[in-house]
């Protein structure tokens, strides 16, 4: 789906809020599948996530959920709203249980394809892209701070894999989303395939004030979806075996893109979500006037969109509203993507740097981990964290953002 041009903001604005160009495809791919030689034969290159920090070990799950109280507002015809979600947690070492698979070779291929990519890279390639969590694995003992994510627009929830590894690792549970018809590609049980139908509506919208306010109910709806997850997660019938390691005491929702627009509609609609973090997301929901009750909110993004006074302006005027502890910080040399997965793997893969975005993949994944661990350690665990204080020499990259 391609972004239409209505003027230099609000192409802006759509490639900060549907995540369809991404660090994949920002530079022109190579004509053929990049091919690597084994032992005289040619085969796809192997992909790995980089390793989590953190002391634990780390577990995972998949929950299919339904919320019986709301019909899809993009099919309403498919009846009840639909979630995939996965866990990441505390888990003790040892143990059976294989490392999980990153995603489908159908959701690869749906997302490779939405990105021009599918004659180039072999979905199977990105699907068997190495995890480092394993698969029910026994759960550490204690009681951890919860984590939700939500992805950005058109994109699956497998693309933050990294970070939710590398959080779990260092002692929180994470709940990475899938909102049904929102992805290029989610699988769901009995081998249902669901595509993006929101992205269809988006693009269909006869004016840019209408795409906006479909981008603001993609905001909102996620929001009920987070709020229905925090329910079927801290409810008297838990849908997830483990739920008693939660600490329902210590609640944030962070995203990328529309996702982190999300995470603060959540926190607009629910109070048990203590804090937020919004990377490079635009607030087509704005964050509301009298502020988010005092509870902080960290603000990542890119420069080139989002310093004070750019092309996104709902960033200012959200940072003028927030009313509690918050941060604007944007990375030089980032592009959109920078906060996902896509760049480790596109390095891995061999395809172009995008010259807009020069920031290696492996800064990528040290920044993103860095600043968003610090702040929920601040925040959730009431650890003092001097990288949020202001610049630090060994992340010169990073900018931190006032009003002029």
């Amino acid at each position: 789906m391609p972004i239409r041009s209505r003027g230099r903001t609000a192409a802006a604005l759509a490639l900060a809020a549907t995540a369809l160009l991404s660090t994949l495809a920002a530079a022109p791919a190579p004509a053929a599948p990049i091919p690597t030689t084994v032992s005289g034969r040619t085969a796809a290159p192997s992909l790995k996530l980089p390793l989590p920090a953190g002391p634990y070990s780390i577990g995972t799950e998949v929950l299919h959920l339904t919320d019986h109280s709301r019909t899809d507002p993009w099919v309403p015809t498919a009846g009840a709203r639909e979630l995939m979600a996965s866990v990441h947690y505390p888990a003790r070492s040892g143990g059976a249980g294989g490392t999980a698979p990153y995603m489908s070779t159908e959701e690869a291929r749906l997302m490779l394809a939405q990105r021009a990519l599918d004659g180039v890279v072999p979905a199977a390639t990105v699907s068997s892209t190495r995890t480092h969590a394993r698969s029910g694995a026994r759960p550490a003992r204690g009681r951890f701070p919860l984590v939700l994510l939500s992805p950005g627009f058109g994109t699956p929830r497998a693309t933050l894999t990294s970070l939710a590894e590398d959080l779990a690792g260092r002692g929180y549970v994470v709940v990475s989303v899938d909102h049904a018809y929102e992805s290029s590609g989610t699988s769901f049980p009995g081998g249902r395939v669901l595509t993006c139908s929101a992205c269809d509506r988006v693009e269909a919208a006869p004016t840019e004030e209408a795409e906006r306010e479909l981008l603001g109910s993609v905001s909102t709806g996620r929001a009920a979806d987070l709020s229905f997850v925090l329910d079927r997660l801290t409810g008297r019938h838990p849908a997830w075996r483990h739920a008693g390691m939660i600490d329902t005491g210590r609640i944030a929702a962070a995203g990328h893109s529309i996702g982190g627009n999300a995470a603060v509609s959540t926190m607009r609609a629910d109070r048990r979500v203590d804090a937020g973090i919004d990377m490079d997301g635009t607030f087509f929901d704005p964050v509301p006037g009298r502020g988010l009750d005092g509870r902080p909110l960290l603000m990542l993004g890119t420069e080139s969109l989002h310093h004070p006074g750019g092309p996104d302006d709902s960033w200012d005027t959200g940072w003028s509203r927030l009313d509690g502890w918050k941060r604007w910080l944007t990375v030089e040399g980032s592009g959109h993507f920078t906060f996902t997965d896509l760049p480790v793997l596109a390095g891995q893969l061999g395809l172009p740097v995008d010259p807009a975005a020069p920031l290696p993949a492996a800064r990528s994944t040290e920044i993103t981990r860095g600043y968003v661990a610090a702040f929920l350690d601040l925040h959730l665990k009431g650890r003092p964290r001097p990288l949020l204080d202001g610049p630090v020499p060994d992340n010169p990259e990073v900018v931190f953002r006032h009003h002029p």
